[in-house]
């Protein structure tokens, strides 16, 4: 199913089941100069990231996951799978807004938090399912005020018209024993899944506006080969 997913809703609002008392709080080194033919050493080659010269602290790596890290639109888009109409219009009507930089003051660019596209990547997959944005929204409040911790821990199901949180195996077999038919969505796989996509991509410091270049391992090969030539 595509489109902003502003469609009327059927049969109500959902029921998202929480169980509260089940939940808890959950560089590479670069080498140094070789030495040439006549003994002169090499100008360090730079690579995708800055040559750190010896003697230097190696480069430092944040995880995709750190609140130091932030991700504009484009990145939000790509690694969650959805247009930047969606995105824009998710963001206008109040369903995600970003929690790290808002489009405004006028000319301001979003920054979206990690949690922020992994909410986005679940939208994007219960859509595509069948469910009304009007469900929808009531599954994005849990997910934006849950502890992050907790996310990984959850299993979504649905049944095209209610959202279900699960926080154990044996709530999501209780629910595939009613004999609707159900999909579920492992937050948990969903946020392995992103974080191995964002890695990859460029990022924004939230504390200096840096851009953080993303670090693709293919690339790296790559890299190592031409050296080799």
């Amino acid at each position: 199913m595509s489109g902003t997913g502003d469609e009327p809703a059927a049969g109500g609002l959902c029921a998202v089941h929480i169980p509260r008392a089940a939940r808890r709080t959950v560089g590479r080194p670069w080498e140094s100069p070789a030495a040439d033919a006549a003994g002169e050493p090499e100008l360090p080659r730079v690579g995708r990231f800055p040559a750190v010269q010896a003697g230097q602290p190696a480069i430092e790596r944040i995880e995709p996951t750190s609140a130091l890290i932030g991700y504009r639109g484009p990145t939000a888009c790509a690694a969650a799978g959805i247009t930047y109409r969606q995105l824009d219009y998710w963001a206008r009507t109040g369903l995600l807004e970003p929690s790290v930089r808002t489009a405004y003051p006028a000319g301001a660019q979003r920054l979206y938090a990690f949690r922020d596209v992994l909410v986005l990547k679940i939208v994007k997959r219960l859509l595509d399912a069948g469910v009304s944005l009007q469900n929808i929204r009531v599954a994005v409040a849990h997910l934006q005020t849950a502890e992050l911790g907790d996310l990984t821990e959850l299993t979504l199901m649905c049944d095209g018209a209610t959202v279900y949180e699960c926080t154990s195996p044996e709530q999501v077999v209780e629910l595939l024993g009613g004999g609707q038919g159900m999909f579920g969505i492992a937050v948990g796989a969903v946020w392995q899944e992103l974080e191995a996509v964002l890695g990859r991509l460029h990022a924004e410091r939230t504390d200096t506006g840096e851009t953080v270049l993303g670090h693709d391992p293919a690339d790296e090969l790559a890299q190592r080969r031409n050296r080799a030539v």
